[in-house]
């Protein structure tokens, strides 16, 4: 037991010059799962009174601003009570203790501004300490890639009214997100997969982005386009009966590096100087690939550096250091046939407490500690 405690340990970076790093808690070893996993526990569910499912997005509350509580989490759901894909409209607010409440049911007909195909809540969802919540729609009329537009990405105030929106351009599918916030000012990553996707009818088309969006968020005022930048580019992307889409989608940022799961080519990649690169930087280099990795979805990186990605095809959990070398996994979720597969999205790691995870599998939060 001791040498399987430190090799796990080790796995999360936790035995280092710098221990204060490590999020797994001294419970690690205690089996506590309502699923029968162990080590997972389920925090709560997120379907709001509406019925909506298939969580897809998930971020921290950085600050308490409005109806924002600092540490709850934000959750948003992709499908109606129908389950129709790409017809979600609500987020959720979720305690550490479980408590939800409605956080934002989003109205189509009702938008400031322009989101070409209507609502359906993605996994590029982030707040930022201002208070603005942003969150990606890629939207279907009837739940299928055919009926696919480009959405947008709506900016919503800390009480969850939509504000304005970001359409055209260069968003088109905004699939996830991630933000380097500096509070006046903020660069917001987002990926796209309708880039030529539903014109192909279910084959691979290399043309998925990643875009940067450099804001300008003035005291008291909503966040302004400052510029747009592909920082990369020729992604493989599909249309799929079963998920909607399939392209590049979580992101995971250092102050160096861009780290992006590459899904189809299951891989994560790596773009340098994202915060500064003026071109693309194609698909980048290959920080790893194959090994655990089972079409890698959702992804985050913790102040230890190490990168944390979920696995689309069989539900597991994959730790890959710096250096590319994949050093730990575990399962999440054994539903479905095959078991795991296409049940994880968001991830989020919060130090001293573990690992968060959506499962649109049973429409909850999840912990992993």
């Amino acid at each position: 037991m001791k040498s399987n405690l430190i090799r796990i340990l080790m796995a999360f970076g936790c035995i280092s010059a710098l221990p204060a790093l490590c999020f797994v808690t001294a419970g690690f070893v205690t089996p506590a799962s309502a699923q029968g996993i162990p080590n997972v526990t389920v925090i709560a569910s997120t379907v709001p009174a509406n019925g909506d499912v298939n969580p897809y997005g998930l971020a921290v509350v950085p600050t308490t601003v409005g109806s924002l509580t600092q540490g709850h989490f934000l959750v948003s759901n992709f499908n109606s009570i129908q389950n129709l894909q790409g017809t979600g409209t609500t987020i959720v607010d979720v305690a550490p203790n479980g408590a939800t409440r409605l956080f934002a049911q989003i109205n189509p007909a009702t938008l400031p501004g322009p989101c070409p195909g209507g609502i359906g809540l993605t996994t590029a969802l982030s707040v930022l300490k201002t208070g603005w919540v942003i969150v990606g729609s890629l939207p279907t009329t009837d739940g299928t890639s055919a009926t696919a537009q480009a959405g947008c990405l709506l900016v919503l105030d800390s009480n969850g009214n939509v504000a304005e929106t970001f359409y055209g351009s260069l968003i088109n599918g905004p699939w996830d997100s991630v933000v380097n916030d500096g509070g006046s000012a903020a660069s917001l990553f987002i990926t796209n997969v309708l880039n030529g996707t539903v014109a192909a009818n279910g084959n691979i088309v290399n043309e998925g982005t990643v875009v940067r969006i450099d804001l300008l968020i003035p005291s008291g005022q909503m966040p302004s386009i400052q510029s747009m930048t592909v920082v990369g580019s020729t992604f493989a992307e599909r249309t799929d009966p079963a998920a909607l889409v399939i392209g590049p989608t979580g992101l995971g940022l250092t102050r160096s590096t861009l780290y992006v799961a590459d899904t189809l080519n299951n891989r994560i990649a790596a773009i340098t100087d994202p915060l500064s690169r003026t071109t693309s930087q194609g698909t980048g280099s290959t920080l790893t690939k194959n090994g655990s990795l089972n079409s890698p979805l959702g992804l985050t990186v913790p102040p230890n550096g190490n990168i944390f990605t979920v696995n689309g095809g069989d539900g597991y959990f994959v730790i890959t250091n710096p250096t590319g070398d994949q050093t730990f996994k575990k399962l999440l979720d054994n539903t479905g046939n095959p078991p795991g597969a296409g049940a994880l999205f968001g991830i989020t790691n919060v130090p001293g407490a573990g690992l968060y995870f959506v499962d649109d599998a049973s429409n909850t939060l999840n912990l992993f500690q």
